[in-house]
């Protein structure tokens, strides 16, 4: 199978978001669903089989700061090491002045491993809280005429972790993974199938 890594194109954008839909599916973010997408990141790849994105991976910049937006493999491209190709890519295209590469994500088992094994360490962490339908509305306010919200999604401390559990079935660890970036870092491309 080869599979063509590329600098976003504004005709990805359909299959991209297809590509993210799909592989956020069966993950803590799996109704983090877009219908368009954003334009903003510095970084923005894609891996293509044929036309369609099989692969997608995002990078915002902030200063000496390199953020992973999007990471996502194709639930049926699994397992080809596209997301490590698209990281690869990702590293040689960022700006020199860059020192550290982070991303947040959940509580996701193959996500967290896939950053250990391309050398990101956790530190931070808060709480990503879902108030469902079927959770009470006490406590919860909204403007004037409008009902309490009849779902929320909200951050919060760890340090109150057992009580928002306590309350709310949905909530989840966000952490931060990170890795320095060195002076000179790769600055070249890969193509390899």
């Amino acid at each position: 199978m080869t599979v063509e890594i590329r600098a976003y194109e504004p005709m990805d954008e359909r299959s991209w978001l297809r590509c993210r839909a799909l592989s956020f599916l069966e993950t803590c973010y799996y109704d983090d669903v877009w219908a368009k997408r954003p334009a903003t990141p510095l970084v923005q790849l894609v891996a293509v089989y044929g036309s369609t994105a099989v692969g997608i991976l995002d990078v915002e910049v902030d200063q000496e700061l390199a953020t992973i937006d999007t990471v996502a493999t194709h639930p049926d491209y699994q397992g080809h090491h596209i997301a490590s190709r698209l990281l690869a890519r990702a590293r040689a295209d960022l700006p020199d002045r860059i020192t550290t590469l982070d991303a947040w994500t959940r509580e996701d088992v193959p996500a967290l491993r896939w950053y250990r094994t391309h050398g990101f360490e956790e530190s931070e962490h808060y709480l990503h809280v879902y108030k469902g339908w079927q959770e009470p509305d006490e406590g919860w306010q909204s403007p004037p005429r409008l009902t309490t919200p009849i779902t929320a999604f909200c951050h919060a401390s760890i340090e109150d972790e057992a009580d928002v559990r306590g309350r709310f079935s949905r909530v989840y660890i966000c952490r931060r993974l990170s890795q320095p970036i060195t002076a000179g870092h790769a600055r070249h491309h890969t193509s390899a199938p």
